[in-house]
């Protein structure tokens, strides 16, 4: 059989990293690991195509070609999801769609032909087979979570490596934590799973062999989930690094307790960690609590950020407006917060009620719920009705953008984090030189863009001026991040701009009765 495996196209918002990834000539930020893990696992003698919308196009001889289409997806995802299923569906052509988009939308919702809901590993033997005797199931569904050795290495063959800023290895699923708002814990559930070693250092073996230098991002919902495996994983990376005297530079998510643990932060530190993104929500107490994100009210959320900085990682933030406890002087608050923590990245988004979390369920209850949302909370749109009124929290989240995004806001926390920051042991001996030809490409259209064209060039100025005298052990960090930075204002302003016409704020608020306004 033809397999073709399609991945569709995001939307552009701040997690796009869109108009950053232009300067360095990148189409997007990783390839869809979940569909080259489908891959490896759909049998040998079959052929297979594999179509990034994010990188590519999908062409009429792509779908001509094809047996079957393979499409897997998340929630934002959902427009361009539904476009390709309706395509293939108009030829004939027999649609799959799994992902985490089908454990949250009904089989009717995602018009395919056979829907797959939970991990792959358990479930693809028996789809193909079916599929090649012709009498698949409408909807397959796992009935246990696997263990993560049961996970083959992805089939890298199928990707355009070289379009993407960055690779992509899972070590682990599932979250002990118990957050309301969180789909995590729904999908893959509170016991970590993780993958051995060996497994890992297979899959960086595979893609060095495959030519790939630059950044790896380790996808895990939880990397110190489980703090002990982490902990042996780390000591091997960092391992792996001395041995090939080059590094990747590992970026992953984690939760805030990492702050606890200096000997977990210092292997981290030496395996090559360099960035963590954590989820801190909100610096309210009581909107924590509420959320029963109860491990952020163990520890100052301000001290931990710091801590983990001073292990030279750049600590990425995730921040939600719109819960039940927010009092009006939370935006003043969020953004102090934000300024004090010298998070460059902070990613603040309106609150998401996604469908199969206990949030969903809850607000469903309460009768607030307005539609299953689209999976993005960095726009301006809700998909509950909230406490406070829905005016003044669009128009307050809105305006946090508008302050963290200035370039004078943006910089002061860069050169905080820089501040905070220091060599790595062993940098110069193990780590790749920062002036590759993509950052050499990136660094010249930096200057042109923000230095010569941009509104706000002086601050730009102002910046490099204070990285080349204060801060040249991290410039590399420093233009990476001025780069991001671009992104960002590019987003807020063009945010700002679709706000500015009451159509468009009629759009994003729903009305007392449930139903979406406009």
């Amino acid at each position: 059989m033809n397999a073709l495996l399609i991945y569709p196209e995001f939307p552009e918002t701040y997690w796009s990293f869109k108009h950053a990834l232009k300067f360095v000539g990148k189409r997007a930020a990783q390839p869809p690991l979940g569909l080259m893990t489908v891959a490896a696992l759909l049998p040998k003698a079959w052929k297979k195509r594999l179509v990034d919308t994010n990188v590519e196009r999908l062409s009429d001889r792509d779908l001509a070609w094809a047996d079957v289409a393979l499409v897997s997806a998340m929630h934002i995802q959902r427009e361009s999801l539904a476009a390709i299923v309706e395509r293939c569906r108009a030829r004939g052509l027999r649609t799959v769609v799994g992902g985490p988009i089908a454990s949250s939308l009904s089989a009717a919702e995602l018009k395919a032909d056979h829907v797959v809901i939970g991990e792959a590993e358990s479930l693809i033997a028996g789809l193909a087979r079916d599929l090649e005797q012709g009498r698949a199931e409408p909807v397959y569904q796992a009935a246990e979570r696997p263990e993560m050795a049961t996970s083959p290495l992805p089939d890298l063959s199928l990707i355009k490596m070289r379009r993407y800023s960055t690779m992509a290895v899972q070590y682990s699923r599932g979250c002990p934590f118990n957050c309301e708002f969180c789909d995590i814990i729904e999908i893959y559930g509170r016991r970590p799973r993780t993958k051995a070693v060996s497994q890992v250092l297979a899959e960086l073996d595979q893609l060095r062999a495959a030519g790939w230098r630059e950044a790896v991002f380790i996808v895990d919902d939880n990397f110190i989930g489980n703090k002990a495996r982490a902990k042996e994983l780390c000591v091997a990376l960092a391992e792996w690094r001395g041995q090939y005297k080059t590094s990747f530079d590992f970026n992953t998510e984690a939760s805030l307790n990492l702050a606890d643990d200096p000997e977990l932060m210092q292997l981290m530190k030496d395996a090559g960690f360099v960035s963590v993104f954590l989820g801190i929500e909100t610096p309210d107490e009581s909107g924590l609590i509420a959320s029963n994100k109860l491990q952020n009210t163990r520890r100052s959320l301000l001290e931990s950020v710091a801590t983990i900085q001073s292990y030279g990682m750049q600590v990425m933030g995730g921040f939600i407006l719109g819960f039940d406890t927010d009092g009006d002087d939370i935006f003043d608050r969020m953004v102090e917060f934000i300024q004090k923590s010298g998070i460059p990245i902070a990613m603040v988004g309106l609150l998401q009620a996604m469908p199969g979390t206990q949030l969903f369920r809850r607000l469903w209850k309460e009768g607030r719920i307005v539609d299953a949302g689209r999976g993005d909370n960095t726009d301006d749109k809700l998909n509950f009705l909230p406490s406070m009124d829905a005016a003044r929290l669009v128009e307050g989240y809105r305006s946090v953008l508008k302050r963290i995004y200035s370039c004078e806001a943006y910089y002061e926390r860069v050169r905080l984090y820089l501040s905070r920051t220091h060599p790595r042991t062993g940098e110069r001996k193990t780590r790749q030189q920062w002036l590759t030809v993509a950052n050499a490409r990136a660094f010249v259209t930096s200057i042109v863009r923000q230095g010569v064209f941009g509104k706000q060039r002086w601050s730009y100025w102002k910046f490099l001026l204070t990285v080349a005298t204060r801060y040249r052990h991290c410039i590399g960090a420093a233009m990476t991040l001025a780069v991001m930075g671009y992104h960002f204002q590019v987003m807020t302003r063009r945010l700002s701009e679709a706000a500015s016409s009451p159509a468009a704020m009629g759009k994003c608020l729903p009305d007392a009765t449930g139903e979406q306004a406009g």
